[in-house]
């Protein structure tokens, strides 16, 4: 799924909900999703579609209890990361055929100063959060909005049984 850009040359969007009838409605975004996708396969002109997330509901999954061993990895594997990304720049850009161990140097320097960003963080916030999670953003159901004019023909390509290869 794909958001316009703010720096579209095309011009962007404006936010507003689709108007139309409702195609169907889903219990999940990959059902709706192979809705659409069968509908493409039969030459409907999907741009006409639009897929609706109702009900909206933020979801927080614990995924475990944060240590200081855990945010000393997780910070040194993004600093080796950022360290990774400067040093491949350096490499690129340096006409020393030696330059490859600024790759390495860069890597190690950038792990450790990520574990001690990630250290000196979990001390300061110790007190507020001492778990990790994942956020998501899901919907309770999700609706197929499509153009008036174009619904009984997305009705009846539905209506037709799946081609068998």
């Amino acid at each position: 799924m794909t958001s316009p850009s703010p720096f579209s040359r095309r011009g962007a969007l404006t936010p507003s909900l689709p108007r139309g009838e409702i195609l169907g409605t889903y219990e999940t975004y990959p059902e709706a999703q192979g809705v659409v996708d069968r509908l493409a396969k039969r030459e409907f002109p999907v741009k006409q579609l639009a897929i609706v997330g109702n009900d909206l509901k933020t979801v927080e999954r614990v995924t475990g209890k944060l240590t200081y061993g855990r945010a000393a990895g997780a910070g040194a594997a993004s600093g080796a990361w950022f360290g990774l990304f400067f040093g491949i720049i350096l490499f690129l850009f340096s006409d020393n055929p030696g330059a490859i161990a600024f790759v390495g140097a860069a890597l190690l320097i950038g792990a450790g100063f990520g574990m001690i960003f990630g250290i000196v963080s979990y001390a300061m916030n110790r007190s507020r959060r001492d778990f990790t999670s994942t956020h998501q953003v899901i919907a309770s159901n999700y609706q197929i909005v499509v153009d008036p004019s174009l619904a009984l023909r997305a009705q009846e390509l539905l209506a037709q049984p799946e081609p068998t290869e």
